[in-house]
């Protein structure tokens, strides 16, 4: 038998009758499943707890997850092989706190949305393929260590470094948020997964077959930097926004590495460290997306994809022939200088160094 808690925001409140509704259709489908369980409901959201068959539960949850009345739904826990029942007689117990004024109630409500908070800002420092593990009600720290083929791409801001030394650590944070959400955002809407942020390098993968998917979050990140930039007013950091890119494919390994004080869930291998090299080579080739053999291979788009030789990357023993999409946004990436001259104009017009 499988127990599962949940938590999950609704998107809009429910009435007191909407909230019995849900009470006594979840009792008569609980109950031809022999399901049980209890759903408490406070503030707009729903603490949930459900037992029985381990398929039944996975169906349930899952119907759970599609259901359009809710959003952020997090397992909170999910017991395998529970022995007996917490709630045998309960095909589904709906109590409603928001209408309970029992003092003794009060203490629930306040650790309930200390709760609540609490996890939303835990999934806000967690990374995607973790949350995922834990909505399938698998415990991270369980899963093995794996061999899996996957694109990396590393992406990073060009001429970080010099931009640092010259603002103040205020407009580094503003463009250095920008940048990652706008990433972020792409990366994810086009199927990526966001690994890790390396100071202003973000590391991300994608399926062996997403290759498409990969080369088009770059193209779609260069866009809105672009637009970004022109929206900027004379003050802000955004005008320095560029950011080049690296695309490699190969076996890696994937799962938790770290230690009893912290650990990571994150890809290692060979792949990584050329999508590495290859958006560092982004800068002396002036082309904002280089990618390798591998990835070019993978696409079945209509690119055209431009050769631009072999290069020896450190820590290859072999050169690698490197490739770039022919596109107008990738192919205006002369920008060092550039870059300084806005640091210079930002400055003056900040009043910095005065």
């Amino acid at each position: 038998m499988k127990r599962l808690t949940y938590i999950s925001r609704l998107n809009s409140p429910l009435s007191e009758k909407e909230i019995e509704e849900i009470g006594i259709i979840s009792r008569q489908n609980n109950q031809k499943q022999d399901i049980t369980g209890v759903l408490i409901y406070f503030g707009g959201l729903f603490f949930q707890i459900i037992e029985g068959d381990d398929v039944k539960i996975d169906r349930l949850y899952e119907k759970i997850g599609q259901d359009k009345r809710h959003t952020d739904i997090l397992c909170l826990k999910t017991e395998h092989q529970a022995e007996e029942r917490l709630f045998p007689n309960w095909s589904m117990n709906v109590i409603n706190l928001d209408n309970n004024t029992d003092l003794l109630i009060h203490p629930v409500k306040i650790l309930l949305q200390n709760l609540t908070e609490s996890h939303g800002i835990i999934e806000q420092y967690t990374q995607p393929a973790v949350l995922k593990i834990i909505n399938r009600g698998i415990n991270p720290l369980t899963v093995p260590v794996r061999k899996v083929e996957k694109i990396i791409m590393f992406a990073d801001i060009v001429s970080f470094s010099a931009i640092s030394e010259n603002l103040p650590v205020e407009l580094i944070a503003l463009m250095i948020n920008r940048y990652l959400e706008i990433s972020s955002e792409i990366i994810t809407a086009r199927d990526g997964e966001v690994s890790k942020y390396i100071g202003d390098c973000v590391m991300a993968y994608f399926a062996p077959e997403s290759a498409d998917n990969a080369i088009q979050a770059c193209l779609n990140i260069l866009d809105e930097l672009k637009k970004a930039r022109r929206s900027a007013d004379k003050s802000s950091p955004i005008r320095l926004l560029h950011c080049g890119f690296g695309l490699s494919q190969g076996i890696v390994i994937e799962g938790n590495m770290g230690s009893a004080i912290k650990k990571d869930y994150t890809v290692l291998g060979d792949p990584v460290n050329t999508a590495a090299r290859l958006e560092a080579l982004t800068r002396d080739v002036k082309k904002a997306v280089v990618l390798s053999e591998n990835v070019k291979n993978s696409t079945k788009a209509a690119w055209n994809f431009v050769s631009l030789g072999k290069h020896d990357l450190k820590g290859k023993e072999k050169s690698a022939n490197i490739y770039y999409p022919d596109h107008e946004l990738v192919n205006d990436f002369d920008v060092k200088d550039k870059i300084m001259q806005e640091v210079k104009s930002l400055r003056k017009e900040t009043g910095i160094g005065r």
